[in-house]
């Protein structure tokens, strides 16, 4: 079936065996083979074929291709209505957990702050000279100056985060 399809559409375009064999860059002799049935193009061959051909795979093998009725068409585009709202919901609560992510940490920013300034670095008063204290407190001016610095770049950065979030709704 597919020998006898490759020379009848082969024929109805016109072309010789030596003129389809120079557009797949194969030889003569392949491609008499393939229409004697002696051999069959591999898959990706069958593809390059089809396009050369102007076909479909399924019309050089001899599957009938259906046409599709109006019917299979409504209900194509019924399922890809739901699919497109399923998607379209998916975003919107993804965009509102980003958003309520946002919120918290510029939450969780202002405690800090608030918990850090109402101490008043309680820890420059510690006695240096024991060792655990000093570690303790080297500790937390380490975490407090970090804070200091970082806190204000990510809290504008999630400010921005949630301004950009309400405008996706």
């Amino acid at each position: 079936m597919l020998n006898e399809n490759i020379k009848r559409i082969r024929k109805s375009k016109g072309l010789s065996q030596e003129e389809l064999a120079i557009k797949l860059n194969v030889v003569r002799q392949t491609v008499s083979k393939w229409e004697n049935g002696l051999s069959v193009p591999d898959s990706s061959m069958l593809i390059i074929l089809a396009n050369e051909l102007d076909t479909t795979v399924s019309e050089l093998l001899g599957e009938p291709v259906a046409e599709p009725t109006t019917d299979d068409l409504k209900i194509l585009s019924e399922k890809l209505e739901v699919i497109n709202l399923q998607l379209a919901k998916r975003s919107i609560t993804k965009v509102k957990t980003i958003r309520w992510i946002l919120i918290s940490l510029c939450a969780v920013i202002v405690v800090i702050f608030i918990a850090l300034a109402s101490t008043n670095s309680f820890y420059l008063d510690w006695n240096y000279n024991d060792p655990e204290l000093a570690v303790a407190g080297t500790i937390l001016h380490g975490f407090e100056f970090l804070f200091v610095k970082l806190a204000p770049i990510v809290f504008l950065t999630s400010v921005v985060g949630i301004v950009v979030t309400y405008k996706k709704r």
